[in-house]
């Protein structure tokens, strides 16, 4: 599949011209020529990258951009007549990953884009082996959904796993029951905490070479559980 871009510029020359080029080469472009109209796109559709004008109308492309921001990380490359740093230095502080001056080359654009694209591949690259969590002999692997104590798999049930994810990326913080009944069941689970002790303690089982002298998932009395 094609990456998906918006082109937001009010002037329609422009914007054909951004259109027909990206579009060659096997990209989805949606076009807007004013800040509402690219806000209304935005949070209807899931894009690759934004091309934003800086002036528009109705909304400018500072404000488009800090509206995008609210609800999305996709990349932004702003656009705009005048080379002034002050420009710049806004565009990137409302949130936008690459700045052109007008007028500019098609063909730097196309680059500036792939630039960012092999930029974002590299972070989900970078993401997935960030999926596996070590923490002395015990590690997970949130892709597989596996769980090893010294290299060896422990079958953990699907509420085990979830708790355990839960406490290693949050090391230290003290979960009440509550809590975590709401955060691994879900606010309308109809269970009670005996629930959420009653995991614990097999958790334990598994993980803990000695349950009752815990070394990793430990008891904060009269409040809740760790991980350490």
């Amino acid at each position: 599949m094609g990456k998906k871009i918006l082109v937001v510029d009010d002037e329609k020359l422009i914007v054909k011209g951004i259109k027909f080029s990206l579009e060659q080469d096997g990209m989805s472009v949606d076009t807007a020529y004013d800040g509402e109209e690219a806000l209304r796109l935005a949070h209807e559709n899931d894009y690759d990258l934004i091309i934003l004008d800086i002036m528009l109308p109705k909304f400018d492309g500072l404000e488009v951009c800090q509206g995008v921001r609210e609800f999305s990380q996709v990349p932004i490359i702003m656009v705009t007549a005048r080379d002034d740093d002050m420009d710049k230095i806004m565009g990137f502080e409302h949130g936008a990953d690459d700045y052109l001056t007008k007028p500019f080359n098609i063909l730097e654009l196309k680059a500036r884009i792939k630039v960012i694209f092999r930029r974002e591949e590299k972070d989900v690259r970078k993401g997935e082996k960030k999926n596996v969590v070590k923490l002395r002999e015990l590690e997970i692997d949130k892709n597989s959904r596996r769980a090893f104590i010294k290299g060896e798999e422990k079958n953990l049930t699907a509420k085990e796993f979830d708790l355990l994810e839960l406490f290693l990326e949050n090391l230290e913080r003290v979960y009440s029951r509550d809590e975590l009944l709401d955060i691994v069941w879900g606010v309308d689970y109809p269970g009670d905490v005996r629930t959420v002790d009653v995991h614990i303690r097999r958790l334990r089982e598994k993980i803990e070479e000695n349950p009752s002298d815990p070394k990793y998932l430990h008891t904060k009395w009269g409040v809740g559980y760790y991980f350490q």
